[in-house]
């Protein structure tokens, strides 16, 4: 029954926007990373994102990615995508399920809607650069 369920708490796993130049668009974009701050290995990691919200009146809403990752080692990094400018003003939802052993592990994180500036930035660990980030 539902109280047999155990749904244990993420924790030192969270994901960051970080802005870096890009030669193909000649331009700096964003980019989401999973951080891994944690002490232990992720297993089978899946992250679904997308972006959804309200532009000029107009309900927007962008198609599902999808990114997979066999592993992700204690105290590390991994790039998940670029964030297209135009979808900043949405809020961009990304899902995140993994396992550490036997034990399956889901979370959402929200960029909200225009929160992704540089004004908004921080040092990102593990990283050491500044970027926006969501636990």
């Amino acid at each position: 029954m539902k109280k047999d369920i155990s749904i244990p708490e993420v924790e030192n796993v969270f994901l960051a926007a970080v802005q870096e130049w890009s030669d193909d668009f000649m331009e700096k974009v964003w980019y989401a990373y999973l951080v891994n701050d944690s002490d232990f290995q992720l297993d089978s990691v899946m992250v679904v994102s997308k972006a959804f919200g309200t532009i000029d009146g107009e309900m927007k809403k962008t198609s599902l990615l999808r990114h997979a990752f066999v592993e992700i080692p204690a105290v590390s990094v991994v790039k998940i995508e670029m964030i297209e400018k135009s979808v900043l003003a949405l809020n961009n939802e990304f899902m995140l399920t993994y396992f550490i052993g036997n034990t399956l592990y889901d979370k959402k994180f929200i960029f909200k809607a225009n929160s992704v500036t540089e004004e908004t930035t921080e040092e990102v660990p593990i990283l050491f650069v500044e970027g926006v980030m969501v636990k």
